[in-house]
């Protein structure tokens, strides 16, 4: 679970990196009428420099923040950055919906169609997605989890990670697709826009519209300030995920940042030069999520979920689990969690049928499978040493 959540991170904060930049791009007002929005996306984006600069500062502030500890560092921004993301979701969303032509938008999130909610494939995107959202891969929210107090209520915090994660998205998704919708030349173009993907929908479609809406000027950079600390309060959590593991290892807290931060930046030089290198990652370990999350279900039926319902989470509980709870986190969270994964190998499959069997292709199964298996026995080998090393003192290690 550490590795794939840490192997998030080497291209991730790559990512976290261009949502700097294109803030930088903001203030300086270079979103200005007549644009070129997809050639200073495509200049920026195939800049290897610029890409490297930003993603060391990136990691650079992170580990800053880490490296002053949970109380001074990731207590203390993320009392900032969590409530300013809800306010700058919030003005962005409110000034697009109000937008003339943003019943459009409003039309295209919330009207269904009944005939896309009939296939798997949208239930299995929609499952994926939270997958990832809400603590990837439930690698971050074992982290978090660490520096709890037995005295919390654990069902009522997972309620609020689930709803604070929603509603985020649905900030996000009123701040960005009215906008589209209403700004669009025609329907058609709004609809293409759409279906760029997120990387064309934000840096090149969205981007292209600010000119356009009246205090656009203000918005951009409010829009993309809310997509830094969006980026950052997760690439912090990822971070500390690594940083832990060392410090439980024995390391002291100075020692594990600087070491998790060098080898961050250093492995992600490859996303950081080369795009296509960064999509690879993303698809592969995106997929290792589910599977990274499907070893926490293991556990918990090691360890009974009747007890884990009984001994630990009821007991301080407002809102008490139900044997419904251990029905649910036994037998239907794995099925849902098999599923997922095995229609990402089939999509990688079907999408690609002339050359999925190729281990170096950017989506294909095979390139899931054979960068797994070398995970998996790095992973084998580096147990047998981390078992050693814990078994020494704290003095030996550090």
């Amino acid at each position: 679970m550490v590795s794939v959540c840490m192997l998030i991170t080497f291209y991730y904060s790559v990512v976290t990196g261009w949502c700097i930049k294109y803030f930088t791009l903001a203030m300086s007002g270079a979103f200005k009428e007549g644009v070129d929005t997809a050639a200073l996306w495509s200049s920026f984006h195939n800049n290897s420099w610029q890409n490297l600069f930003f993603h060391f500062l990136a990691i650079s502030l992170c580990g800053l923040i880490i490296y002053k500890g949970i109380q001074s560092g990731i207590e203390s921004v993320s009392k900032i950055m969590v409530p300013a993301l809800f306010v700058f979701l919030i003005v962005a969303a409110v000034r697009s919906v109000t937008l003339v032509g943003a019943g459009q938008g409003l039309t295209y999130m919330f009207v269904p169609v009944w005939s896309k909610l009939g296939k798997p494939e949208t239930w299995l995107q929609a499952f994926t997605q939270s997958a990832w959202s809400t603590g990837a891969g439930w690698g971050l929210l074992l982290t978090y989890a660490v520096y709890t107090s037995r005295k919390e209520d654990i069902s009522q915090n997972c309620m609020m990670v689930g709803f604070g994660d929603q509603t985020a998205a649905l900030l996000a998704g009123l701040a960005i697709i009215p906008t589209i919708f209403a700004l669009s030349p025609n329907l058609e173009s709004a609809n293409a826009a759409m279906a760029g993907g997120n990387t064309g929908l934000t840096f090149i479609s969205l981007a292209q519209l600010f000119p356009k809406m009246p205090g656009g000027f203000i918005i951009a950079p409010i829009f993309f300030l809310a997509m830094v600390f969006a980026a950052f309060t997760s690439l912090i959590a990822e971070v500390e995920l690594g940083v832990k593991t060392f410090i439980d290892a024995g390391w002291s807290r100075k020692k594990s940042t600087l070491f998790v931060v060098i080898g961050t930046f250093a492995l992600g030089i490859p996303s950081a030069v080369f795009p296509s290198f960064l999509d690879n990652q993303d698809w592969v370990w995106g997929v290792a999520l589910l599977v990274s999350g499907f070893f926490v279900i293991l556990a918990v039926r090691t360890y009974k979920a009747d007890r884990i319902r009984n001994e630990l989470i009821n007991p301080t509980a407002d809102i008490k689990m139900g044997p419904w709870w251990s029905f649910i986190i036994t037998y239907i969270s794995p099925l849902i969690f098999l599923g997922l994964t095995a229609w990402w190998l089939y999509k990688g499959i079907v999408d690609n049928p002339k050359i999925w069997w190729k281990p170096f292709s950017t989506f294909t199964t095979m390139t899931i499978i054979v960068q797994w298996a070398i995970l998996m026995v790095i992973v084998l080998m580096a147990n047998k040493v981390l078992i050693k090393w814990v078994k020494r003192s704290p003095q030996e290690v550090d």
